[in-house]
């Protein structure tokens, strides 16, 4: 079989981009190195081993959470972060423990199930391991309410909630199944690929093309030809006639039905996609700092703002925070590769609303308010030591990946909206279009992506 891959941009990796300016490489999208063994047995099933393909660290601590008084550090040494929980709240290390211990149950289970399972029959959910253990996934108890039956700190819920925060929901509107978030999170550890991100994405692209892949870059499909119920070439925007027995599409699932294919061939309406939840889109920054800047570390999570309010206003309200939460990524703490000797390489993202108005005043404004507050925190001037400043936005979303609404992660894993209740991987009406991605199973993320991938290709198979 002879595949080739249609890239719009004119570099590969989608999300996982990278930019390249004065010195500095930021990684445009993923940062967090997080579920290990998905991205080991992706590269394990093409007897290729992660070892051979980058140098990958574990960072520690792996990550810190700044409240308005103090600020929680989550080390790879796993007693540590127990005497973390214990600090906070009597009895914390052994709660963190039984809730773990749950956690593993579900992350287990669970990706065990996405790996298998096509999402295309309610048939899959009688699965022995999913009956067995289906009290156990508390499908019905909303994330929130599971923590809480453990916890009752703010700083320990903030940090436990913290990883579902990016699957496109409230903490009380996440099934407890993701509590496998936290798990990955505090017990398999944070990671990071020297040279960024984006070195997974090389390597990916490395191992395609050693196995006969041809890509082609700068050239976008304009439409899917299809001809009784079968699809039978692409054409791109330069014009270029690709002729194929199946089409995988992995662009934006939204785009492929609206603009690829004619209206009788779509899977789902604009009313369906409309009545959907997503998950946030971002506005980020890419900052190049010309000096050292102190008491940050690789991964920091600024929630000295009220996180129910910066929710309600992404997933409720549908408007620009008054008070946002922010993550910053200083990956120059770990890695000198990305950015001149004794400077910063700063990447800064704040959730947001799909849907917004989206301009450089508002960029600008919100970039104040951020650094204001970094500033603040770090107690130093980063304002005029910055050499590069690039920002990402809903836009940019739509412009470079055909986003709807400008979303950055997919629809959101509500209960509605998880495993096989997700748009279908494959075409009803057309026998060898098919979907993958984060708009499909198993959902946002680069390890479900992969996982995504994998799932139609043996479908298909």
């Amino acid at each position: 079989m002879h595949v080739t891959v249609i890239e719009k941009n004119n570099s590969l990796g989608g999300r996982a981009r990278k930019i390249e300016k004065e010195g500095y490489t930021f990684d445009m999208g993923p940062s967090w190195y997080w579920m290990p063994d998905i991205f080991e047995n992706f590269f394990k099933e093409f007897n290729y081993d992660v070892k051979d393909l980058f140098n990958l660290v574990e960072l520690d601590p792996g990550f810190k959470i700044i409240f308005q008084q103090d600020e929680l550090e989550v080390s790879a040494d796993f007693e540590k972060t127990c005497n973390v929980f214990e600090k906070y709240e009597k009895g914390g290390s052994k709660k963190l423990k039984i809730f773990l211990k749950d956690a593993k149950l579900k992350y287990n289970i669970g990706i065990n199930f996405i790996n298998i399972s096509p999402g295309v029959s309610f048939m899959e959910l009688f699965n022995r391991q999913i009956i067995l253990n289906i009290t156990s996934f508390e499908l019905f108890t909303s994330y929130k309410r599971h923590i809480r039956k453990y916890f009752t700190h703010p700083y320990l819920i903030g940090l436990l909630e913290f990883p579902v925060l990016f699957l496109g929901a409230a903490a009380e509107n996440i099934p407890a199944l993701y509590s496998l978030m936290a798990y990955s999170a505090i017990k398999q550890g944070t990671f990071y690929p020297i040279g960024g991100f984006n070195k997974v994405i090389q390597a990916i692209v490395k191992l395609c093309r050693d196995i006969g892949v041809n890509f082609i870059t700068g050239d976008a499909v304009k439409k899917i030809n299809i001809s009784n119920s079968t699809a039978e070439s692409l054409i791109t925007e330069k014009d270029n006639v690709i002729f194929a027995d199946y089409v995988v599409a992995s662009a934006d699932y939204t785009h492929v039905e609206k603009n690829l294919i004619d209206k009788e061939y779509r899977n789902y309406s604009e009313s369906y996609w409309n009545n959907r939840t997503f998950a946030p889109s971002s506005l980020i920054f890419y900052l190049g700092v010309d000096k050292k800047i102190k008491r940050l570390i690789h991964h920091n999570l600024f929630f000295d703002e009220d996180i129910q309010q910066h929710t309600k206003e992404i997933y409720e309200y549908r408007m620009w925070p008054k008070k946002p939460l922010f993550y910053v990524c200083c990956p120059s703490k770990t890695d000198t590769s990305v950015a001149p000797d004794g400077k910063e390489n700063l990447f800064i993202l704040m959730p947001i609303a799909i849907g917004l108005q989206d301009s450089p005043e508002i960029r600008e404004k919100y970039f104040n308010i951020i650094l204001s507050r970094l500033e603040n925190y770090c107690n130093e001037n980063i304002r005029d030591y910055i050499k590069v400043k690039e920002s990402y936005c809903l836009k940019d979303f739509q412009n470079d990946y055909n986003s709807y609404k400008g979303n950055a992660y997919g629809l959101a894993n509500t209960l509605s909206q998880t495993a096989n209740l997700k748009p279908k991987i494959i075409n009803k009406k057309v026998n060898n279009l098919f979907y993958t991605g984060q708009l499909t199973v198993p959902g946002p993320g680069v390890p479900p992506a992969l996982i995504s991938g994998k799932i139609v290709a043996k479908y298909i198979m």
